[in-house]
């Protein structure tokens, strides 16, 4: 099924079907990805703040037109390099309970499910959980650009094998917006080969608003990230697959490579732990738009 999925439409129907389960870095190559986070209304505009302070970890996309709106959205996106244009029209037919493969939902700050059994904490869809107060906003992803470093010749390694890219909890302190205090930057990872490095930098750099270029390479950013342990991630699948140890990417010359990651402003809002429902996509099942990274970066490879 997922050699059909070439567009950000077929993948949200396929969503909002129920006919994709797994996470959605690989598909629809060259369409953008975006993170979801739904928060009850008053607390929009701190949110909202939160994205403009800290861009690069929280790069905003697009947002309900007004609460209660789960299928339409104003768009924040502008061809990069023309902020004097109006923002582009990013998706058609949205439905953003629906279409994402998989989500979260927190109550009272508590991620539900967690209590009774871990695995359980994902669902297909939060239909029943929205209402007319709750606003969903849409933060930019580091998927958007993996199709440019395929294009490449430099596929990020958990593509290749089927996993989701592992995303660590950082040392990097967010800038504040009124409730949304005391969080820190969520990164991800992908490894390369040193000498492959700066190429992977000049292919990210242009995609600003989905993150950038990386923030931190090599084994020693690791603890200058404040990571405890590279082989145990706060969200996302572990690096080390078929056997793999540092051993192993040593020989192959490999070193961890650290974006910014769209779970940041989650991660946050989950930190204060604020009243109410609150929902956002599971990590790595993303919903994924209708421009493609050519339209909004021009410089991209």
């Amino acid at each position: 099924m997922t050699a059909d999925l070439k567009t950000g439409q077929s993948v949200r129907a396929a969503a909002r079907s129920k006919a994709l389960t797994r996470q959605t870095s690989g598909l629809a190559p060259n369409y953008l990805q975006a993170n979801l986070i739904v928060l009850p209304s008053r607390y929009a505009d701190d949110f909202r703040k939160l994205c403009w302070r800290n861009p690069v970890p929280c790069p905003l996309l697009a947002e309900s037109v007004r609460p209660g709106a789960f299928d339409a959205l104003k768009s924040h996106v502008r061809v990069e390099g023309h902020d004097d244009q109006p923002a582009l029209d990013i998706v058609n037919d949205i439905d953003l309970r629906n279409d994402a493969p998989k989500y979260r939902i927190y109550k009272e700050g508590q991620l539900v499910g967690a209590d009774f059994n871990p695995k359980e904490t994902e669902t297909a869809d939060i239909v029943n959980e929205w209402t007319d107060d709750h606003v969903g906003f849409l933060i930019g992803c580091s998927y958007s650009f993996e199709g440019a470093l395929e294009k490449a010749g430099l596929p990020p390694r958990h593509v290749t094998k089927g996993r989701n890219v592992p995303m660590y909890r950082t040392n990097i302190p967010l800038a504040p917006s009124g409730v949304f205090t005391g969080s820190t930057w969520v990164v991800s990872m992908r490894p390369y080969r040193t000498e492959d490095v700066e190429k992977v930098r000049d292919i990210t750099r242009p995609f600003v608003t989905t993150h950038g270029e990386p923030v931190a390479w090599g084994w020693e950013a690791v603890e200058k990230l404040g990571i405890k342990d590279i082989s145990a991630p706060e969200w996302g699948d572990g690096p080390f697959a078929d056997g793999e140890g540092r051993k192993e990417w040593d020989n192959e010359g490999l070193v961890p490579v650290f974006w910014g990651c769209g779970v940041t402003p989650q991660e946050a809002v989950m930190r204060v732990k604020i009243p109410g429902t609150v929902m956002a996509h599971a990590p790595g099942h993303m919903i994924v738009l209708d421009v493609k990274d050519q339209e909004v970066f021009p410089g991209a490879a």
